[in-house]
């Protein structure tokens, strides 16, 4: 049997059961690794109920930074039997399962091209410790303990972080560092260490912090200048108002008075809560929710009077598998026609895409200033891997010069040095943007109610066809003047010119990326386009018109996005080739390649290669 050999590139996987304290024993080994300087990926993969049912973790390690589902599994720490025969055929050939030894393996299960390691786990913690919870959250440490001398994990940095997380809690420290301890020697003294895949310390991370995008939404939302959220909890969105809350704690607290700069509102449902958003909004206030997929559907009619009312107004959509409550915490881009075109009538919605959890700080702080330039609702497509997922980040910045863009808000002074007449719904300017008023601006002048019904240029109502289609046309050339300030796309090139191009989005980033640059070493040249915002900049009609073999990666089954760009960019559906990805699990690099090379090979279309030397 050929092992699997490799350093500082590796996939590992921790199979569990839900409720046994074990996300925080993996999490401690991905960190670990991180201090060690090597860029890693953990993916916390969990069921929607409490407890008892299987939960697996995952954690990608690569040295030159693709942090992206590789695809395949090189080591599999299975300690949930239920599970096991399916972790076992999910190995890659001459990998490596690490099992509990304590009770015997089940010999129908075992892979002659798989290394079993066998470490008496519960046994281990059954002589140890005498409290039977002790018992069992301690065997996820002792398992990390292993895997530090099969790996060649320094153990001091291990240690290290047990004294960062149990501060001040002398017991806690001492018990922690001897379950690490017993699974350490055990390994040491009974197993040929380090095992054919193992870590070196590099300095690969800088000073990258690691953040999940959830976190990083709330940040950018108190230094977006929020101060109103209302929600409804639904997974995977409620930690984003849990992160708003603890920061606002911290920024938003007078410190003269003591009193809150800020209200956070729990609604009785998502309608109410999208309602109180745009009052908040209309009145002058920064406000957002957040939510998810089921959310959206139930927010479309108020999204729609935001719309048409033209009140700016900020959504957080972490988007889940669905239809209907679907898997609730498993992640997909499938709320990408929802969102565009949310509410009934002819609606569009402005939304930002963002990759990384740095882009969900900027992206969430910048979606304040589009909603008010623009007077329209913003939502910003994270999804659940982005949202609940650490993931490295640079450290976010804030540029304390940075002034926020309220848009065309005429001040009381203003209205009162008109001689003209305000027209809510005039547009001055030719841009499609009309100027609004805060209630109470002005005793006499200025908005003091809206609707959601037809009206004319100064809010008066009407059911006249011309007045109509008028408003109409106008929000059409507002909608042009958004795509001259959303996020351009992102284009990156290969080296000489492609026939191929990659367009992805969101969290398709870090795989797609992978995927092109093997691509790119088996000598198929591929330029990519990165979608960062709807409507779409005039560069992506551009780079689809300059490719004659187009993908488009995407995590939901229908090609959400494929669609999209056909209705917007007028394009043949032919030219787009979708590469879908929809079990809930987020994409894998060999996947994309794969399924990029099948379709190339199909249809027999010749790309560009690398230039090779002639003799």
């Amino acid at each position: 049997m050929k092992r699997i050999e490799a350093v500082n590139d590796f996939v590992i996987k921790f199979a569990n059961v839900n409720g046994t304290g074990s996300a925080s024993a993996n999490n401690m080994f991905a960190k670990a690794l991180f201090r060690m300087g090597l860029p890693v990926s953990p993916k916390n993969i969990f069921p929607s109920n409490i407890q008892g049912l299987p939960t697996w973790f995952e954690v990608r390690v690569n040295e030159k930074g693709f942090l992206g589902r590789r695809g395949g599994i090189d080591m599999m720490v299975c300690m949930n039997p239920q599970s096991m025969a399916k972790d076992i055929k999910e190995l890659e050939s001459g990998g490596y399962f690490l099992y509990d030894s304590s009770k015997p393996l089940d010999l129908r299960l075992l892979r002659s091209d798989v290394t079993f390691i066998g470490i008496p786990l519960r046994d281990l913690c059954r002589r140890e410790f005498s409290d039977p919870r002790q018992q069992q959250l301690f065997r996820n440490v002792v398992y990390v303990g292993a895997l530090a001398a099969l790996l060649d994990i320094e153990f001091d940095v291990l240690t290290g972080l047990v004294a960062d997380q149990f501060q001040g809690k002398e017991k806690l420290i001492t018990s922690n560092v001897r379950a690490l301890e017993l699974g350490y020697h055990y390994a040491a003294e009974s197993i040929d260490c380090p095992l054919g895949i193992r870590v070196e310390r590099r300095d690969a991370v800088g000073d990258a912090i690691l953040i999940d995008g959830n976190t990083a939404s709330a940040l950018g939302a108190i230094y977006g200048g929020a101060s109103v959220a209302a929600w409804y909890p639904i997974t995977p969105s409620t930690s984003v108002v849990d992160g708003f809350d603890k920061y606002c704690k911290r920024l938003r607290i007078d410190p003269a008075s003591g009193n809150k700069n800020y209200a956070i509102v729990q609604a009785e449902d998502e309608l109410a809560a999208i309602g109180m958003v745009i009052g908040a909004s209309w009145n002058g206030a920064r406000a957002f929710t957040a939510t998810s997929g089921p959310g959206i559907s139930l927010m479309s009619e108020f999204l729609g009077l935001a719309y048409f009312a033209e009140i700016p107004c900020v959504l957080i959509n972490v988007q889940r598998a669905g239809p209907s409550t679907g898997m609730p915490t498993r992640t997909q881009q499938s709320d990408v026609m929802a969102c565009a075109y949310a509410s009934h009538g002819d609606t569009k919605h402005v939304l930002l895409f963002p990759a990384t959890a740095q882009e969900c700080f900027s992206m969430t702080a910048e979606a304040f200033d589009l909603a008010e330039e623009l007077q329209t609702p913003v939502i910003v497509m994270s999804d659940l891997d982005l949202g609940m997922n650490d993931s490295m980040s640079p450290p976010l910045s804030w540029d304390d010069q940075r002034e926020y863009r309220r848009g065309k808000v005429y001040s009381g002074e203003q209205l009162e040095a008109m001689s003209e007449r305000f027209g809510r719904y005039l547009d001055t300017d030719g841009d499609g943007i009309p100027y609004r008023t805060y209630p109470g601006a002005h005793p006499e002048k200025g908005a003091f109610f809206t609707r959601g019904t037809s009206r004319d240029e100064y809010a008066v109502y009407t059911e006249d066809s011309a007045q109509y289609e008028l408003n109409m046309q106008r929000l059409l050339k507002k909608w042009q003047t958004a795509s001259t300030k959303v996020p351009k796309a992102e284009e990156c090139n290969a080296s000489g010119a492609a026939d191929v191009g990659v367009i992805y989005y969101g969290t398709s980033h870090e795989a797609a990326r992978e995927a092109v640059d093997s691509l790119s070493r088996a000598g198929i040249a591929v330029d990519t386009l990165r979608l960062k915002a709807f409507p779409f900049d005039d560069g992506v009609a551009a780079f689809i018109d300059s490719h004659k073999q187009l993908f488009i990666i995407e995590q939901n089954r229908d090609a959400q996005m494929r669609s999209l760009i056909v209705n917007e960019c007028l394009v043949s559906p032919r030219r787009l080739v979708p590469i879908l990805n929809y079990g809930g699990m987020p994409i894998t690099a060999r996947q994309i390649e794969s399924d990029i090379c099948r379709h190339l090979d199909e249809n027999k279309v010749q790309p560009l290669r690398a230039a090779k030397e002639t003799v």
